[in-house]
């Protein structure tokens, strides 16, 4: 047995009916239309002021903190002053929507902000606000490689260390964006709390653009640690070049964009000191610097002050150097150094047929340099600009996005 719904019924026939007869809206709907639309209108009108800081804020950011933008209007006055009545000169931009002091503000400062703007049919608007700039000892800062404007190799990543520890990882890295011109995914990895470096998957493509966008001005970084760097860098990646050295074979290839151009006799690690394996990436060019076992755990063994074209491969002190000292034997035959990948060289490196002064010569920073086959372990990723020997896998999930 089924049952029927006649309130339904009437519902739906009364609609029905309705919309058969053409039914219109009375009156009253239409006045409250155009009392909707004249109000829409008025707030429309309405001149809005956007500022910084809110009212009580503390750390506010010496860059941003006495800024003021207006939408849907014009700025009528503004007052910035310390707590003490200093006066912060500042100028309206020519189309009377943003105000900006001409300065940056003190850090640790109160300050007083008044601003007015009117917009259309005369209507006004006035915000106050108090705030205090972030101290000098709130402040954290990212000193960061490769430099703007440079030209590197392709192994060279985006290394930023921070000079405060970082708590809140997801934002400060969520603040620094990296990308290529050449579309390649870039992800960034913490190592422990100061330091984050970004790289894509494989080596950057040679003759590519990357771009990073440090918006860290404002940022809380941890407690007492708030940002201030708000600038882009760009820097180029030139051709692919990569050398290969066989500790077995005691020899280096390097190739460049695919080809080899040179295969040089090397000298590496001895058996009591052997390099490092793994890719290892140029990180400093130095034509001549003095090198000293004590610094790197080999007190006594060594010091030599003038140590030709020495490039940096990790920061527990190897590198790819010119070596005077040696027999011209070793090189291609034995392995003799300290755990450095030595070329033969002349005393003072003015030499421009050695092999160590042409490698100087046709290398950048950021350079890949590929050891193999030597009785050690593959470096720490963290042991320089070295990253390159995690898996990719285990590299994302160091980010804190």
């Amino acid at each position: 047995m089924h049952r029927t719904r006649p309130a339904v019924a009437l519902v739906a026939l009364s609609v029905a009916a309705c919309l058969l007869a053409g039914c219109s809206t009375g009156p009253g709907d239409e006045s409250d239309r155009t009392k909707a639309s004249t109000a829409a209108a008025r707030a429309a009108s309405a001149p809005h002021i956007r500022l910084n800081a809110t009212d009580g804020q503390q750390h506010v950011s010496v860059r941003r903190g006495g800024r003021v933008t207006v939408e849907a209007g014009k700025i009528t006055k503004v007052s910035l002053a310390t707590a003490n009545g200093g006066v912060v000169p500042g100028a309206v931009s020519s189309d009377g929507r943003t105000w900006a002091p001409d300065a940056v503000l003190d850090h640790g400062t109160a300050y007083r902000l008044t601003v007015v703007a009117a917009g259309a049919e005369g209507r006004k608007e006035t915000k106050k606000i108090a705030f205090t700039t972030v101290a000098e000892t709130d402040r954290f800062t990212g000193a960061f490689t490769p430099d703007n404007g440079s030209t590197v190799g392709v192994g060279m990543p985006v290394s930023f260390t921070f000079d405060k520890a970082i708590t809140d990882k997801k934002s400060v890295e969520s603040a620094i964006e990296v990308s290529s011109s050449s579309g390649q995914a870039v992800v960034g990895h913490w190592f422990g709390a100061q330091r984050l470096d970004f790289r894509p998957r494989q080596y950057w493509k040679a003759r590519s653009t990357i771009t990073v966008k440090i918006r860290l001005d404002g940022v809380k970084g941890a407690k007492g640690a708030y940002g201030e760097q708000d600038r882009t860098v760009r820097f180029t990646v030139g051709r692919g070049q990569v050398s290969t050295v066989d500790a077995s074979t005691h020899r280096m290839a390097v190739v460049r964009d695919g080809k080899t151009l040179k295969t040089l006799p090397i000298t590496a690690g001895a058996p009591d000191s052997t390099t490092w394996n793994g890719q290892m990436v140029i990180s400093e060019k130095l034509i001549s610097t003095r090198m000293n076992g004590a610094t790197v755990g080999y007190a006594g063994q060594y010091d030599i002050p003038d140590v030709p074209h020495a490039m940096r491969l990790s920061t527990s002190g190897t590198f790819v150097h010119g070596n005077y000292w040696a027999p011209d034997s070793a090189f291609g035959h034995s392995n003799l150094s300290h755990g450095c990948v030595g070329l033969n060289d002349a005393k003072g490196g003015n030499d421009s047929q050695q092999d160590a002064a042409w490698f100087y010569d046709n290398s950048l920073i950021g350079d890949v340099v590929v050891v193999r086959n030597s009785d050690d372990r593959t470096i720490a990723p963290d042991n320089g600009l070295n990253g390159w020997n995690m898996p990719w896998d285990q590299w994302k999930a160091g980010s804190a996005r």
